[in-house]
Parts: structure tokens; sequence; C-alpha cells
């Protein structure tokens, strides 16, 4: 046994736990959503993510089916949309003024939405 080594290893394995829990802490916790209230706010979402093959005109993409989605990926992407690591203007502009209850809101109603 190398003297004071293991107090080098307990000091080690303490930090690495101590960064391991702040980690989890720091992570995003998503709200659980109320999909009633979704339903209300979602209203915007559905006037394109709701229409059978929709395709936006300019520039021309087909608008993504968003009913069924996992509610934490729909929070997630609104989340980036509003920080902008997630690019689309219209996007952008929508998420923008949503609080975090919203979105959970919204992710709740969407991912037990059906068309």
């Amino acid at each position: 046994v190398v003297k004071g080594k293991g107090i080098h290893m307990c000091s080690r394995m303490t930090s690495v736990l101590l960064a391991a829990t702040l980690g989890l802490l720091a992570a995003p916790v998503f709200a659980d959503g109320d999909a009633g209230a979704g339903r209300q706010k979602a209203e915007t979402c559905m006037g394109c993510h709701g229409v059978k093959g929709y395709f936006n005109v300019y520039p021309t993409y087909h608008v993504p089916k968003l009913g069924g989605q996992g509610a934490k990926y729909i929070a997630s992407a609104l989340k980036a949309y509003q920080q902008g690591t997630r690019t689309h203007g219209t996007m952008h502009a929508n998420a923008e003024s949503l609080n975090d209850q919203d979105i959970a809101d919204i992710a709740a109603f969407l991912e037990n939405y059906e068309d």
C-alpha cells in the first residue's frame, strides 16, 4: 500500500460522485403536462401539424405530424426552438412565448392526440 493513495482515491471517488449528482440536478426537468389544457394551447400548432399531408408553400416542405410523438421529445424540441438551437423561424416565433407549463401541457396533449 502506497502511503496517501487511499485518501487520494477516496477524494477522486467523492469528486466523481459529486459531479454525477450535480449533473443529474442540472438535467432538464419536464413538468407533468395537462392534456386538457394542452388541447387549447395547441390550437395554433394544429393549424399546420393537425392537417394530414400538409405541405408548406415556401419554402416547400412536408409539415411533420406530431400526434403520438413522445411528450419528452415534443417538449425538448419546443425548448430547442425557443433557445434557437433548433432553427425554424415560424417554430421559434410560436415557441418563444411559451412557458414551461405551456410546453408540458402541449406535449401531453400531442402525445395522446390521434388524427
